[in-house]
Formats: structure tokens, C-alpha cells, sequence
């Protein structure tokens, strides 16, 4: 009998994880989960994940051990694994497919930024994830690893910020660098 009331459903390779620098955030991003074999010690793919992982160009696939962690090896519809490992109906085209789903681009006026109502924006500070989810409406400007956003792109983002949010309450310190 467990002296735990509540048994791990961990995978057993997560425990050399957790015994690392398991805390540190670097430690966690440098050590991402991203390739089929890192994944089949995790737990068994199923044949449809198996197919989707072995397709080139597929959106990124990055998962931080810790995140893996909360997957329970033995379920194939664990809601974490669903989150962030690929099936093969991922790499199907189907109608209505569109990049841009949320249509952001035609609301940023700059790059990085989104202002689709008067009195917010999103402003987007990196294109870059520490776990890549299935189902993310970025995909299309996030997980290239060569690809960011410049100091160029932020000082556009606050310039056009201080031109169009004419508001007393708001106030934009000089751009540190």
C-alpha cells in the first residue's frame, strides 16, 4: 500500500527530471520534450500521435518536463496530453481552416500589437512558448525559434500607443534597453 493517499500517475522518467533543476525555469526550457522518443519514454503514443509526431512541418512540439509531468502515462485521453501532443486529425486540412482565426492581423497596426477595441491592446512580447498548445490561435507567429520580436518592433508598439491611446491615465516611461 502507498503511504502517499495519492498515488503518482507520473511517468518514472520524471522523477530524474524533478531530482534536476526542476524548479529553475531555464533548467525547464532548455530541457523541453520534443522529439517521439523523448515522448514514447513518457508514456506509449498512440498510433495517431505516432503519425502526427513524424510529420514534417507540423506546428512545434514543446513540452516542459514539468508540464509532462502532469500527464498520466496510462491515459491516452489525459487532458494535459491532449493540450499539447499532436494527433494526426491535426494534420488534416478541413473547411473553415484559416491562419489567422481570430483575425488579429488586420487589427495590428504594428507589428506585435493588436488593438481591435479603443481602450486595450495586446501587446505581444515574444513569439516564443514554453509548451506549444494544440489548439493555440498564435501558431502562426509563434515556436520558430529564429523569429522574435525587435526593439525596433517595441519601440514601434509604444510609439503608436502614445499617438493613439489619448488618455490621461496612461503614461509611457522612456523605452529602456
Amino acid at each position: 500500500m502507498s503511504s502517499s493517499p495519492f498515488p503518482s500517475r507520473r511517468a518514472p522518467i520524471i522523477k530524474m527530471y524533478r531530482m534536476r533543476n526542476g524548479n529553475d525555469w531555464r533548467w525547464q526550457l532548455s530541457h523541453r520534450l520534443n522529439t517521439i522518443a523523448i515522448s514514447r519514454k513518457l508514456f506509449m503514443l498512440t498510433d495517431s500521435e505516432r503519425k502526427a509526431l513524424s510529420t514534417s512541418g507540423l506546428f512545434r512540439v514543446d513540452i516542459t518536463p514539468y508540464f509532462a509531468s502532469l500527464i498520466d502515462p496510462n491515459d491516452p485521453n489525459d487532458p494535459v496530453r491532449k493540450q499539447v501532443v499532436p494527433t494526426a486529425d491535426e494534420i488534416q486540412p478541413f473547411t473553415g481552416m484559416m491562419e489567422d482565426s481570430l483575425a488579429e492581423d488586420r487589427h495590428s497596426p504594428v507589428p506585435g500589437l493588436v488593438h481591435r477595441y479603443p481602450d486595450r491592446v495586446l501587446m505581444l512580447v515574444t513569439t516564443q512558448c514554453a509548451s506549444y498548445c494544440r489548439f493555440c490561435t498564435r501558431s502562426r507567429i509563434v515556436g520558430d525559434p529564429a523569429a522574435n520580436f525587435s526593439h525596433a518592433d517595441f519601440d514601434q508598439q509604444i510609439d503608436y500607443l502614445k499617438r493613439t491611446l489619448r488618455c490621461g491615465m496612461y503614461s509611457f516611461p522612456a523605452a529602456t534597453r
